[in-house]
């Protein structure tokens, strides 16, 4: 999608971070766009901030995890705009915990959000972008859904899956010569705040490694990565790689394959010894 101007389009977790940002810039490219989140008070600031750019907005509180209510959001921003031509699935949740002790029901609910929601949206807008002639879905993985982390099993599981799904939408667009571009977004260390909002189980109830992590590796400002994000879509690019830590990582890994997992657990534990007490 080389040009937003005059296009409908959707994003999802947009009441802060990227999401907020996201819409902000498409705002500003000319396009119209349909907001939702869980939060209240942050879409109604994010809504402000969009009508600034003096485009049409549609905003609605929505939880991407509930299936039917997507599928009717869908119908309801298609019908209030006569059309979608793109999706930015970005709504997103984070749980930190070993698998020995993370109980089902955290993993159930980090999956029904980053996995099942990017699931939820792709299906239930993807006729519309279909029609549209000139469509484009977005999808945010993580540098988490290119290599593995201790403590981040079920956050992992969910950003794998939706790399994988991604990719595979991608050429079934191709195959079936539809008129739709996929993008897979996959952040760095950007600075939202999903780290200090994870939930934690086991061990974990210190939150001085996450406290660390969120100030020491967590740097790139939404603003720049939405900037990012927004050029790789305007270039169609399949893979969006948001910041030097993606891009240095994903060689890493290429280059080591399954070699990293040893170093990314001795590194990982360091960390943990060095900052849980803190």
């Amino acid at each position: 999608m080389k040009d937003f101007r005059n296009k409908v389009v959707v994003v999802t977790g947009a009441a802060s971070g990227m999401g907020r940002e996201l819409a902000v810039k498409l705002g500003q490219r000319g396009a119209k766009v349909a907001i939702s989140d869980v939060d209240p008070d942050g879409l109604a600031e994010t809504e402000r901030l969009v009508k600034a750019t003096g485009a049409d907005v549609h905003s609605q509180l929505l939880n991407v995890a509930e299936r039917e209510a997507v599928l009717e959001y869908a119908e309801t921003v298609a019908k209030h705009f006569g059309g979608v031509n793109a999706i930015f699935n970005n709504a997103g949740i984070a749980h930190h915990g070993d698998v020995e002790t993370m109980e089902f029901k955290d993993i159930d609910r980090v999956m029904d959000v980053d996995f099942w929601g990017v699931v939820n949206g792709t299906k239930a807008f993807l006729p519309h972008i279909i029609a549209s002639g000139d469509g484009h879905i977005v999808n945010t993985s993580s540098l988490f859904g290119l290599l593995s982390e201790p403590g981040q099993s079920a956050y992992n599981s969910a950003k794998f899956a939706v790399r994988g799904f991604t990719e595979a939408l991608n050429q079934e667009m191709i195959v079936n010569k539809h008129p739709v571009k996929v993008t897979c977004v996959h952040p760095g260390g950007v600075k939202t705040a999903i780290a200090q909002n994870a939930t934690m189980s086991g061990d974990t109830e210190d939150r001085g490694l996450i406290e660390a992590f969120d100030k020491y590796l967590l740097r790139m400002s939404p603003d720049r990565a939405a900037d990012i994000i927004l050029r790789g879509v305007e270039k169609n690019r399949a893979r969006v790689l948001v910041g030097n830590d993606a891009k240095a990582l994903d060689l890493w890994v290429r280059l080591v394959a399954s070699g990293y997992q040893g170093i990314a657990a001795k590194v990982t534990g360091s960390m943990m010894k060095r900052f849980s007490s803190n």
